[in-house]
C-alpha cells in the first residue's frame, strides 16, 4: 500500500467533488474457472484499490459525504478457511493502514445501503463489469441487473475519472517499476527467438520473467508473427526466417500499476531492407508524436501528426499517392494504420475504460469520429500534466481489408493497390511506449527498452 495519507487525501477530494450523498464501492470477488473452488487469479477492482488500497476479495466500502464518514465491510477468515489458507492480517488493521477506523461485517452492507435508500439519500455507484456484482447490487437497490449500469452515478464517474486520470509521483514510480519488468521481458524475447521455434516457446520464457518479478501480466500478451492481426492472442505459429514478431505486453507492479510496451523485431535477428524501410516509418511517426506532446495539445492532433508521417513514408515506398492531407482527411491511410494512437495507462492497462471510454477521451468539444480508423482513437482531448498515455503507431498489411478495398476501388486516387499486394504476408509493425505529460512537454517512462533497428539487432544477436 501507499501511506494512509495518500488514500485519505483521495477520499477527501472525492467528497469535495461529489458534494453530497453516499458513494458505495464493491471489491471484486474470486471467480471460478471450471468449478467453485478452482478460481482465476484474483485481481482487485482498480477503483477500490485507488481509494481503499486493500487487495482482498469480498469487501465493500461506503463513503458518506454528508456525514463525513467512511466504512469498510468485510469478514476475516474463519477457522475452516484458516486451516486451508492460513491466517491473514485482520481487516481492521488493513483498514487502519488506509486511514479508516470503522469496519463492519460484510452482511451489514446490504442493510446499510437499503436504509440509506429508504431515506431518499442519493446513492452514487459505478458501472459494474462482473455479473455476480451486478446481480448483488441490483438485489440491494431493487433494480433489474440489465439496467443497473444505466443508473450509475455520472457525478461519481466524472469524479473518479478526474482524480485517477492525473498520476501522482507515487503512481508514476509504480508504473516505472512495471516497466523495469517489461525491459527484461523484451530482452529475453529478442535474445531467444530463433527460426523454427514456436511463439508458445517464447511466450513461456516471457511468462517466467513476469512471474519471477511481478504479480502478473497487465493484460494477455500479444506475441505473434501474424502482426497484421492487431490483438492476436494465439501462440501456435512456427516462426520463420523472414518474419517479424509483434510483441505487445505489460506487467503489473506490486500495487497493480500497469506497463504496456510493444516492440517489433525480426525472427532471425536482422531486418531485411523492406522490413527496415517500413519499420523506420513507424519509428519516425512515434518519435515525432512524442516530441510534440505537451499540456494543452489535443491528442487527436498528435494522432493526425503520426498519420501524416506514416502517409508520407508510405508515399516514399510508392504504396500511397496524391495529396497527403486529403488522403488523411478521407481516411485512406487507415488501410495501413486502422487504430488510434494510444490510450490512458495506470491501474488499468486501458485506464478507466470500464467507466466509459467517451467520458475519458472525449467531451463536448471533442466528439468521436465515425471514420474508419480514427473512430478507434480512445483519447482525443487536450493533454494535461500528469497524464500517462501510450503512443503506439503501426503499419499493417491486412489481406482481407486490402482485398475488400481493392474490389470496391476504394480511395484509388491515394492507394497503389498493385504495389500494396506485393506486401501481402509482410505482417505488421507496431512500436509503443508509455509517456508522462510533464509541465512543459513529455517524458518516456521506464529504463529505455531497445527500439531503434541497431538496438534491436544488437539484443537479438547477443
Amino acid at each position: 500500500m501507499f501511506s494512509s495519507s495518500v488514500y485519505q487525501k483521495r477520499r477527501a477530494e472525492l467528497k469535495n467533488l461529489i458534494k453530497n450523498g453516499v458513494a458505495i464501492f464493491l471489491a471484486n470477488n474470486e471467480l471460478p474457472i471450471n468449478y467453485p473452488s478452482n478460481t482465476f487469479r484474483f485481481r482487485q477492482d482498480s477503483t477500490f484499490l485507488y481509494y481503499f488500497g486493500i487487495d482482498r476479495p469480498g469487501l465493500a466500502a461506503l463513503i458518506d459525504v454528508d456525514n463525513d464518514s467512511e466504512i469498510i465491510f468485510g469478514n476475516n477468515r474463519e477457522l475452516d478457511d484458516i486451516i486451508w489458507m492460513g491466517n491473514e492480517t485482520p481487516l481492521s488493521e488493513l483498514a487502519e493502514m488506509v486511514g479508516i477506523n470503522s469496519v463492519l461485517p460484510f452482511q451489514n452492507f446490504s442493510d446499510k445501503v437499503r436504509e440509506i435508500k429508504s431515506k431518499n439519500i442519493k446513492i452514487h455507484f459505478l458501472p459494474q463489469y462482473h455479473s455476480d456484482l451486478k446481480i448483488f447490487l441490483s438485489n440491494i437497490l431493487g433494480t433489474n441487473p440489465n439496467e443497473l449500469n444505466e443508473q450509475a452515478s455520472m457525478d461519481l464517474i466524472k469524479t473518479v475519472i478526474a482524480q485517477r486520470i492525473i498520476k501522482s509521483d507515487e503512481e508514476v514510480l509504480e508504473i516505472e517499476k512495471a516497466l523495469n519488468v517489461s525491459l527484461e521481458m523484451y530482452n529475453v524475447a529478442m535474445k531467444f527467438t530463433q527460426p523454427g521455434m514456436t511463439e508458445q516457446e517464447i511466450y513461456g520464457l516471457v511468462q517466467a520473467v513476469v512471474l519471477g518479478a511481478s504479480p502478473t501480466v497487465s493484460f494477455q500478451p500479444i506475441l505473434s508473427v501474424r502482426g497484421e492481426i492487431l490483438h492476436n492472442h494465439s501462440y501456435s505459429n512456427v516462426m520463420q526466417d523472414n518474419q517479424l514478431v509483434v510483441f505487445d505486453s505489460g506487467a503489473e507492479s506490486n500495487l497493480h500499476y500497469a506497463s504496456d510496451i510493444t516492440r517489433t523485431y525480426p525472427v532471425n535477428g536482422k531486418f531485411s531492407n523492406q522490413q527496415a524501410n517500413v519499420y523506420n516509418i513507424v519509428l519516425a511517426a512515434q518519435m515525432t508524436a512524442i516530441e510534440n506532446m505537451k499540456p494543452g495539445i489535443p491528442y487527436r492532433d498528435i494522432h493526425m501528426l503520426a498519420s501524416k508521417i506514416i502517409t508520407e513514408g508510405l508515399q516514399n515506398l510508392n504504396l500511397m499517392k496524391g495529396n497527403v492531407e486529403e488522403s488523411i482527411s478521407v481516411g485512406a491511410h487507415a488501410l495501413f494504420f486502422p487504430h488510434g494512437l494510444g490510450h490512458m495507462l495506470g491501474l488499468d492497462v486501458h485506464d478507466l475504460e470500464g467507466l466509459g471510454e467517451n467520458y475519458i477521451g472525449y467531451d463536448e468539444n471533442f466528439k468521436r469520429s465515425e471514420q474508419f480508423g480514427t473512430a478507434y482513437l480512445r483519447f482525443a482531448k487536450p493533454l494535461q500534466k500528469g497524464h500517462v498515455i501510450t503512443v503506439e503507431p503501426g503499419i499493417y498489411f491486412i489481406p482481407p481489408l486490402i482485398s475488400k478495398w481493392k474490389v470496391e476501388n476504394k480511395f484509388a486516387d491515394f492507394i497503389n493497390y498493385s504495389e500494396v499486394e506485393k506486401f501481402i504476408g509482410f505482417g505488421g509493425i507496431r512500436i509503443e511506449d508509455d509517456i508522462l505529460i510533464t509541465e512543459e512537454g513529455s517524458r518516456v517512462l521506464g529504463p529505455g527498452i531497445p527500439k531503434t533497428i541497431s538496438e534491436i539487432e544488437t539484443v537479438c544477436n547477443n
